[in-house]
């Protein structure tokens, strides 16, 4: 992740109420942040992030300005205040003034007093009901002529006068006064934050002001639980298969095999949350944020384009595609406008161009998610830089490292277009007849067709490390098509909205249903090969193999903030609801195949009554054979 605040990055900017305004600091642009003012986003780029900015008051005839608060200055006051002798709240088991709260209400004279031993709790008299406009003598209009002001000093003058007019503020606990500096310096102050976009920032930010069903109401805490139980970690260096120049006998190029034993660090996703749950695995095997050492110049340039550009669709991206082919892909015969009688005498050497079945991918460290529609709904991975939907993207950590196909693609591959239809093939003689955008569409289509037929093939080799699932789908049907994918002891992740989904599926892996088919009660299993079992395809009273998940479990958990007090800590009754959020967790396993036996290294021992004795030594896990009057034990 960058220290710095880079050119059209996305920051969270949190303001004095403590709701986060998300955006992207384009340069030259100037950002607004409603009562609290405006300010040019150039002053904040090339800033660390974490600091604290002051929104200082526009001179007539100068630009706005911000300032730096230092964090001793934000400190300062409630230093102060916890070392002020003034009000100050008495204490002591036998003060009965130290339980006194004052009440307001509507006139009623009332006393509650504790029935063990008589103090008083809360009491109220006619005297004591002061209305909050007559306890401050400034009026509104007042209030809105020292913020229009010149001089304000950000709010900060505001603030002193407000505490300075109030009339009953010696009437007030040191609780009570900090509660109320804290609401009038929200409301008033005039300074945020800037907080980089990391996954937990911008789970809580899109729980509390915007969606949260678009990410299935999962907490941050749920997706640190989720990442942490699929074992999801960086997964390698980077590998790549080689660039296949070779040529068959027909002339036409070589689709690089799949070598399994490079297949490693991989994990199969399924995500109904806009890539909220792509972006959590993808920061914590660090192909999220791009490295420190990319140009700021060229991310500025482009980031701009990208800016201003639409999402485009399927049919957009290949039309662009086709554009940058006619721009990357000149003909020798067709020289540009801009060429001199020099440049045409001494042409350049041309770079070797790769081929179109070369596999940008890597085999390692990647995400390879599974999605219903044309393309997966990534949208949330924009934040981060990343547009799934861009043809012509700029270098990011994602683009070789995740990864989509669709189910019909990995369950009955024979049926999709893109991956049964064989690739088109020209010779040079004819390709050099084309036109560009006829020969760009051509390139692109083989490349695409290379891409599809690496994903699916390698996602069909399996052995992945682990599986997460954050879906509205049945966890059942999720399950039946991607167990036979993980590797042995691969861990299993599935997080849902509620609990019922996760214990129809705990259950078709309890121990009754284990013992049944493994004792030979299922008549439909007899006689079936160990792959036959692995993707069976399910009864009603057997949905998934019993044997192919062990140490299942449902858990859950919450993070609450708690209000702490002397006799008055509490969770914070003004937490927002939604579902709670449940997490199903258990590991891959590989069910043996045969008899099980136990093997090692035995001693004869001699008996007096020459007979083997059951007993102490089978429960020790002794394995005795009848040889005479011998038996077998393994030595220690």
């Amino acid at each position: 992740m960058h220290s710095t605040i880079r050119p059209n990055a996305w920051v969270a900017l949190k303001l004095p109420a403590g709701m986060h305004r998300v955006l992207q600091v384009a340069p030259n642009t100037t950002i607004s942040l409603g009562k609290y003012g405006s300010f040019p986003a150039n002053l904040i780029i090339g800033r660390p992030y974490h600091l604290t900015f002051e929104i200082q008051d526009r001179q007539p005839g100068e630009a706005p300005r911000l300032r730096v608060v230092s964090p001793s200055e934000l400190h300062a006051e409630a230093l102060a205040d916890e070392a002020s002798p003034g009000c100050a709240t008495p204490t002591g088991p036998g003060s009965s003034e130290a339980a006194v709260i004052s009440a307001v209400t509507t006139g009623e004279e009332f006393s509650l007093v504790e029935t063990e031993s008589g103090n008083v709790v809360a009491r109220s008299n006619a005297e004591q009901l002061l209305d909050e406009t007559a306890r401050q003598t400034l009026t509104q209009d007042e209030i809105e002529a020292l913020k229009r002001g010149d001089g304000t000093n950000a709010g900060k003058d505001v603030i002193e006068k407000l505490l300075l007019s109030h009339t009953a503020l010696d009437q007030k606990t040191s609780f009570s006064l900090a509660k109320y500096k804290l609401l009038k310096t929200k409301k008033y102050i005039r300074r945020f934050q800037v907080l980089p976009i990391d996954v937990p920032n911008f789970a809580n930010w899109q729980l509390e002001e915007r969606d949260a069903s678009k990410v299935l109401d999962m907490r941050a805490e749920m997706i640190g639980l989720v990442g942490c139980w699929a074992n999801v970690h960086y997964g390698g260096e980077e590998v790549f298969l080689e660039d296949p120049q070779a040529t068959t006998e027909e002339g036409e190029e070589k689709l690089p095999a799949i070598q399994e034993e490079q297949l490693r660090g991989r994990w199969l996703v399924v995500d109904d949350t806009c890539g909220a749950l792509v972006a959590a695995m993808a920061e914590r095997m660090g192909v999220l944020h791009p490295e420190e050492s990319d140009s700021d110049s060229e991310e500025g340039q482009g980031g701009e384009e990208e800016g201003t550009k639409a999402m485009t669709t399927g049919e957009d991206a290949e039309d662009s595609d086709t554009e940058m082919a006619e721009a990357q892909d000149p003909t020798p015969s067709e020289p540009t406008g801009d060429a001199t009688p020099a440049d045409a005498a001494n042409p350049k050497p041309r770079k070797p161009r790769a081929s179109d079945f070369a596999i940008p991918f890597s085999q390692t460290n990647t995400i390879t998610v599974i999605h219903s529609a044309s393309q997966p709904n990534l949208s949330f991975l924009n934040y981060w830089g990343f547009d799934i939907t861009s043809p012509c993207h700029l270098p990011h950590p994602l683009l070789n490292h995740l990864l989509n196909l669709t189910w019909l693609q990995l369950l009955k591959p024979e049926l999709d277009t893109s991956y049964f239809t064989p690739p088109l093939v020209a010779d040079a003689e004819t390709l050099a007849g084309w036109k560009p955008s006829r020969r760009g569409n051509f390139h692109r289509k083989r490349r695409r067709w290379a891409r599809i037929r690496h994903i699916v093939d390698s996602t069909r080799a399996g052995n992945f490390s682990g599986l997460v699932c954050a879906s509205t789908m049945d966890p059942i049907s999720i399950l039946k098509h991607t167990l036979p994918l993980l590797a042995g002891g691969a861990p299993v992740a599935i997080y849902s909205p509620t609990i019922e989904p996760l214990a129809q599926l705990a259950d078709c892996f309890s121990v009754s249903r284990r013992t049944a088919w493994t004792s030979g009660s299922v008549a439909e299993v007899i006689n079936k090969s160990a792959e036959e079992l692995e993707r069976w395809p399910g009864t009603d009273d057997f949905p998934l193999n019993p044997s192919l998940l062990l140490g299942t479990s449902i858990q859950t958990s919450r993070a609450r903030r708690w209000q702490v007090l002397p006799g008055r800590t509490h969770p914070l009754m003004t937490e927002r609801g939604g579902a709670e959020g449940y997490v199903f967790t258990a590991w891959r396993a590989k069910p043996a195949e045969g008899r099980v036996e136990a093997k090692g290294k035995f001693k004869r021992r001699k008996t007096e009554a020459g007979a083997v004795t059951v007993g102490a030594e089978a429960a020790a896990g002794v394995v005795k054979a009848e040889t005479g009057d011998a038996a077998v034990e393994p030595e220690a």
